[in-house]
């Protein structure tokens, strides 16, 4: 796999001429033909790909390749991160490991992301990539930072099959938890990010569910008032009714059957909000020990999430 930083290749008219050139010569470092190789990049939009640059530290690269830690992959991977993302699954006798950078331009299907998960496991090529569909979109499909999708993501998964095989519900839950923990690590260094949300819907219908959760994510206005920790759960209601309203079958929610609640505290329930000024002022305070300094670099200080739960079966 070569990854290339700053520039995202798309947009110039030899992109995919400029990626072959230079994974042939890598091809020609490392013996292997060029279908073995994969190349991704990120970075700028509309840049050409340095080409020339690249191949010129191809040989050092390819010198120094090692096994004894991805940490340098996900360092090097970092454009506007402030913190390398690493997860690892024991599973059965071997592991699963995962890296991913991405910061802005977050709302995959998939979006300015990129991930590379490596196993040592026994399993065929057809059961890892349904494995990875399905962990992909019960984890990076979901998240959302600003809700601009990209030109540039990546997510996949390279077996050495070098140890025993896991059972199948053993290995799917090891990849889903490395993919969950990345999914959440690319949300909470977002650009600017000053809370993180989680947004649990239970509901009879999943694409209404799944819809409601990212109207509630994505909207500007419960964005501004969670960061400036102001409780105004009417923007919540408001965002969901604004989701329902045009969505296929939202008409046919009951927002009496409708329960909202954040952190615990019920909001809404039984066709009508349940407030008062002391529960204002624990949600004020509540939101406030969730929040995190945009400006700071480095790990986060904690990972604490917003938890906002909605049922309306």
């Amino acid at each position: 796999m070569l990854i290339n930083n700053k520039v995202a290749n798309v947009g110039a008219a030899s992109g995919v001429r400029d990626a072959r050139a230079v994974l042939g010569e890598l091809g020609g470092l490392l013996g292997s033909p060029e279908r073995e190789l994969l190349a991704a990049s990120t970075g700028v939009i509309g840049w050409r790909l340095p080409a020339a640059a690249i191949s010129a530290a191809l040989p050092a690269l390819a010198a120094g390749l090692q096994r004894r830690s991805l940490l340098p992959v996900a360092r090097a991977i970092m454009t506007t991160d402030s913190w390398p993302k690493l997860r690892r699954a024991r599973v059965g006798q071997g592991a699963i490991l995962g890296v991913a950078k991405g910061a802005g331009m977050i709302e995959p299907n998939l979006s300015t992301m990129l991930v590379f998960l490596l196993t040592d496991l026994d399993i065929p090529r057809a059961l890892l990539r349904e494995e990875l569909a399905r962990a992909a979109e019960a984890t990076f499909n979901r998240i959302s930072v600003d809700s601009d999708q990209s030109t540039s993501d990546m997510v996949v998964a390279f077996s050495s099959r070098r140890k025993p095989a896991a059972p199948r519900a053993e290995f799917r839950r090891g990849l889903l938890e490395v993919c969950r923990g990345l999914a959440e690590d690319i949300v909470r260094n977002g650009e600017g990010v000053g809370h993180v949300m989680r947004v649990r819907v239970r509901g009879p219908k999943r694409t209404l569910s799944l819809g409601l959760a990212k109207a509630v994510v994505n909207s500007p206005l419960v964005k501004s008032a969670v960061f400036g920790n102001d409780p105004n759960v009417g923007r919540l209601l408001s965002s969901m009714g604004d989701y329902l309203g045009t969505a296929p079958g939202g008409s046919t929610v009951d927002f009496r059957r409708l329960r909202v609640a954040m952190g615990g505290t019920v909001l809404y329930e039984a066709g009508a909000f349940r407030l008062d000024s002391a529960k204002e002022r624990r949600l004020a305070r509540y939101l406030a020990a969730c929040a995190s300094d945009p400006a700071h670099k480095g790990y986060p200080a904690h990972e604490r999430c917003v938890e906002i739960e909605v049922d309306w079966g």
